[in-house]
Formats: structure tokens, C-alpha cells, sequence
């Protein structure tokens, strides 16, 4: 068997890979052709595109960035005709991934899509193109399975493929130490970087009684970051953020996974975002969602602190800093949201639970167009 997976994020790439590993478990003589990156590489697959070339954040960043992203459709169509494959499988990754399978159904190529689009926060008008194109979707959000079913759509809930990666020591706590340690997550693009980390930095020059750390992405160099900084003191740590969420007291983390990756940890954070004027101006008019990070979307609550665009400061992230250090009441009142949240989202597993659904679904369609014939 054949399968082609494309992800265009490093989350993507972190349950591409997982993802993989349960399917080769299952079904050994499986061969692996994808887009992803370094994890989905190590796990097997034979990485054609890697996404650190694929990422783009924001309606103005993609629009001048057109030809490349047409580009690599073409190139991505081609790859697949040539390999033939018996399935595609896309991760997350929608703006891209939906014009691939709209092209695979063309072709009558299988679509499996792993982590839904959120298009329960905008765009929902892509549900028709999304039950006309895939032949399974399997969703990690305990509420995306009733929000495909209010649109006649039947999908499988896998549960969240990072309690799979987290294991479930990570509730430990760090024990106290005389100075306070900070774990700064400017995101994994470079330009979200560009525009978080600096403002991040501000906050080091009003808590000089911290020792702050950041936790560098998967496919960005040591020397990117310099540049973005200006300085080559900062401590810069690459591969072990894991680690990094037990070692220290708080975190200030860029809307996304790490949101979730951090909550999942038992870690006190804040969740930070800022986009150019003009994309956020045109996301506030068409997103329909409450909250912009995944832990409080999954709980339906501002269980952490969203500081968005201009209250994306200096000053109001060290404030808040000094309530999830100092505040115990507060402090508390996350560690009981976050256990609440582990439980929402399904207990270990997905992994194996979406590549079992996926040969599945495979078996199915072979025997149907076996019997068709």
C-alpha cells in the first residue's frame, strides 16, 4: 500500500509522523511519500517538500507570496499522478490541502483528512466542498464531531494526538527555586517570530528577577534568532520544549498548538498574539469564534489570558506574568481547567485510533469498488 500525506506546519509534521509510526505498526509493508518535515522523514516517510518552505500567516503575507503557493500546487499535483498512490492523506494545513482534494476526487484518488480545517471558527462555507471531496475526516476536538453533524456530515473523533506525545507524567510540577524561570514560545513562522519575540523581550528589562528561556522552533536556526534579537546572550534552547514546560514556572505562548502543549504540561501561561493591522482587521470581521487559543475554545472559557494585538504589550505581559507567578488563586484555577481539559479530549491513543479508522476506511472503499466491478 501506498499513501501520500501532506502537512504544511510543524504540528502537522509532529502528528504526521505519529501518525506514521501507528499505521506501519498496523500495516508494515505500508510505503510513505509526503510533504511534512525532519519528524515525518525520521519516522519513515520520503519527504519531498519540507513545510518550512510552505508557510505563510496572514491574508496580506499570502497574497504576496501567490506564485509561490501556485507553484507548489502544481508541483504537488504532478508528484502525486507520478506516485500513484491509494490514498492521500492531509493534515490540517486547509488553504492548500482543500485544493489538493478537491484535484484528488478529480483524479479518483481516496482523501483521508487528519485534523480538521477549523472551519468552525471561519470559512464554514468549505463544509460542502469538504463532504463533496473526502472520503473520511477524523477530528481531535471533542466538539468538531457535533459541528459535522449539524451539517449532515458523519466524522470520527480520534481524540488529540498530543496526549499521545505528552504521556501522562507531564502534570508534575516544578519545584520552586529562588528565581523564577519564564519560557518564551514566539511561534514557530518566521514572521510571527519577527513580530512576537521582540515584544517578548521587553518584558526582561521589567522582571529582572526572572530568568527567562526560549524555546526555539523545529526547522529555525540559532542565528535567525540572533538576528531577530539582536543579541547572542539570550539562553536559546532547540528540541526539548517539552522539557523546557517542566523546568520552568510560567510561559508566554504564541496562539496555536503550543497553547495546548503548554496546558497539557501543567504549566501557568498567557497566550499572546499580534498580526499585521490589516489582517487583523479583516480576521476580527470574519472569524466567528469567542476565544483564539485551543484551551480555551475546547473549554468554552477564558480559562488563560488572551493578550490579542494591542493589549499584546510590554506592560500588560508583565503584568500578567506576575498574576500566573504570584496569584495562587489563579495559579490553582488553571491547574483545574487544564485537568478538565485533558479529560475532554479522549485520553491517549488517537494515533493508533485514526490510523486503525484510515485502513478502515481503505479496506471499505477496495472491497466496494472490487464488488463495483
Amino acid at each position: 500500500m501506498k499513501l501520500y500525506l501532506i502537512a504544511g506546519e510543524a504540528s502537522g509534521d509532529l502528528h504526521g509522523a505519529n501518525l506514521i509510526k501507528a499505521l506501519r505498526k498496523q500495516a508494515p509493508e505500508t510505503d510513505f511519500r509526503a510533504w511534512g518535515g525532519d519528524l515525518m522523514s525520521e519516522a519513515g516517510a520520503d519527504v519531498v517538500k519540507h513545510y518550512r518552505d510552505l508557510a505563510f500567516m496572514g491574508f496580506i503575507e499570502v497574497l504576496l507570496n501567490l506564485r509561490t503557493i501556485f507553484g507548489n500546487l502544481r508541483f504537488c499535483k504532478n508528484d502525486i499522478a507520478q506516485y500513484k498512490p491509494d490514498a492521500v492523506v492531509l493534515i490540517d494545513y486547509p488553504g492548500f490541502n482543500l485544493r489538493i482534494a478537491t484535484w484528488c476526487r478529480e483524479q479518483g484518488i481516496l482523501v483521508l483528512y487528519y485534523i480538521s480545517p477549523q472551519i468552525w471558527a471561519w470559512k464554514e462555507g468549505r463544509i460542502k466542498r469538504i463532504k463533496r471531496d473526502v472520503t473520511n475526516m477524523f477530528v481531535i476536538l471533542p466538539f468538531e464531531k457535533d459541528f459535522y453533524a449539524n451539517h449532515g456530515m458523519d466524522v470520527d473523533f480520534v481524540g488529540h494526538p498530543l496526549l499521545d506525545v505528552i504521556g501522562s507524567s507531564a502534570q508534575a510540577k516544578k519545584e520552586k527555586s529562588t528565581r523564577p524561570r519564564i519560557a518564551l514560545l514566539p511561534g514557530s513562522r518566521k514572521q510571527e517570530i519577527k513580530t512576537m519575540l521582540p515584544v517578548m523581550l521587553e518584558v526582561i528589562q521589567q522582571r529582572g528577577d526572572c530568568d527567562f528561556v526560549i524555546a526555539g522552533a523545529p526547522g529555525q536556526t540559532a542565528e535567525f534568532y540572533h538576528e531577530v534579537t539582536g543579541r547572542t546572550d539570550l539562553p536559546l534552547v532547540f528540541g526539548r520544549t517539552y522539557a523546557l514546560f517542566g523546568e520552568c514556572d510560567a510561559a508566554l505562548v504564541t496562539s496555536g498548538t503550543a497553547t495546548l502543549e503548554a496546558a497539557l504540561h501543567g504549566i501557568p501561561l498567557a497566550v499572546c498574539y499580534k498580526g499585521s493591522a490589516v489582517s487583523y482587521a479583516i480576521a476580527k470581521r470574519i472569524v466567528n469564534i469567542r476565544f483564539i487559543s485551543l484551551v480555551n475554545l475546547i473549554l468554552d472559557r477564558e480559562a488563560v489570558t488572551e493578550l490579542i494585538q494591542r493589549n499584546m504589550n510590554p506592560e500588560r505581559l508583565a503584568h500578567e506574568l506576575e498574576q500566573i507567578l504570584c496569584d495562587e488563586q489563579k495559579r490553582q484555577s488553571q491547574f483545574a481547567a487544564f485537568a478538565e481539559l485533558r479529560e475532554m479530549l479522549g485520553g491517549a491513543g488517537a494515533s493508533e485510533r485514526a490510523a486503525a479508522g484510515m485502513l478502515k476506511t481503505l479496506r471499505t472503499v477496495q472491497r466496494d469498488r472490487t464488488v463495483a466491478r
